[in-house]
């Protein structure tokens, strides 16, 4: 049995990426419909590596007859559009905030949280979380249910694709500029963001956070545990493709290096590549591309008494935003997706092709 597919922001990073992970996943499809604005109709798109894809409006698209809607058109027009998509019987999965928090709203990471899906009754609504909270929590949820997660620290590191095309677009032509002494006018950025780094990722709230801070806070606790306290520091880095996260762990419960490192690598979607030498760690540029979350440079705090440090990558346009939305999707359906070989490997042989391959 095939669905009928609506991707909406089919010509953004992220519905691109959801389209070529439809495919790539062999997800069961009678029909799939790229949709963006006015301004995008007409425009052509892949699908996997032969089908290609005439964007049509979204505005006066009749969702009715959909099994399922992948949205990323940003919050203000999915605030529109999906509850619209709901209301026919085509369940939403939207990748934008603009329903993380809604009390009705599941907020769902497949591998933490699965049994959250069920809720999505309420409004026909389910919330793919942030990007970089999603590959947090994918790294917290098995040391959180063997030892009660406290507090967490964390620094992110997040590439310019979590932007937008035109972020991406900044970065080049800025790094271009640099070398060819052109002006350097920030658009899409505060300030300059070849060669530099920027604390500052959404906008400023009242106690000094950022927006995107807020979010690490208040969507974690909703999908692990309402109880985790969580201080987050964003900052965008010249890097096109991947996240990168420090992140410092308290627990209520003893758990030591070697207990983590098994848990970790028993959860699913998560590999753990922590060679305590040059290159023994996965960076940005080799998780670009890849549907896996990596943990690194896995090690105790010693500055409390039940304490872990470690590093996590993770394409944010794939697992961070596209291949979140459609496990969802296989979730919900109870479809087998097609996964990759690769997930099998130890961390020996998957250093080794990341260095290798890059």
């Amino acid at each position: 049995m095939g669905y009928r597919v609506a991707v909406v922001g089919a010509t953004g990073n992220v519905g691109r990426e959801m389209l070529q992970t439809l495919s790539e996943r062999a997800f069961p499809v009678d029909e799939v419909v790229a949709l963006a604005s006015e301004r995008s109709a007409g425009k052509e798109v892949s699908f996997g590596d032969h089908d290609i894809l005439r964007v049509r409006p979204l505005d006066d698209f009749d969702f009715k007859g959909f099994d399922i809607a992948l949205f990323s058109p940003g919050a203000k027009v999915s605030a529109i559009h999906a509850p619209r998509a709901a209301k026919t019987g085509c369940v939403v999965i939207d990748n934008t905030s603009e329903f993380r928090m809604d009390p009705d709203v599941p907020l769902v990471v497949p591998e933490v949280n699965p049994e959250a899906i069920a809720e999505h009754t309420k409004r026909n609504i389910i919330a793919n979380p942030n990007c970089s909270t999603i590959q947090m929590v994918l790294a917290l949820k098995p040391l959180h249910d063997a030892a009660k997660i406290r507090r967490v620290v964390v620094s992110t590191y997040q590439s310019v694709s979590g932007a937008g095309k035109d972020a991406m677009d900044e970065l080049f032509r800025q790094t271009r500029g640099i070398f060819v002494n052109d002006a350097i006018v920030p658009e899409q950025f505060t300030k300059q963001i070849a060669f530099n780094v920027i604390p500052h990722i959404d906008v400023f709230m009242d106690d000094g956070a950022t927006k995107e801070e807020w979010k690490m806070a208040v969507e974690t606790r909703k999908i692990l545990d309402r109880d985790i306290k969580v201080t987050a520091t964003c900052v965008r880095v010249p890097v096109f493709v991947g996240h990168g996260e420090a992140v410092n762990v308290e627990f209520a419960n003893d758990l030591s290096v070697e207990q983590a490192r098994g848990l970790m690598r028993a959860m699913p979607g998560l590999a753990v590549v922590d060679h305590r030498a040059d290159g023994g760690y996965v960076t940005p540029v080799e998780c670009a591309g890849d549907n896996t979350t990596y943990v690194s440079r896995l090690r105790k705090d010693v500055t409390v008494k039940h304490g872990l440090s470690f590093w996590v990558v993770s394409d944010n346009l794939r697992k961070g935003a596209a291949l979140n939305a459609v496990q969802i999707a296989e979730h919900l359906l109870g479809v087998q997706p097609i996964e990759p070989a690769y997930e099998e490997e130890d961390d020996d042989e998957i250093v080794m092709r990341v260095t290798v391959d890059n």
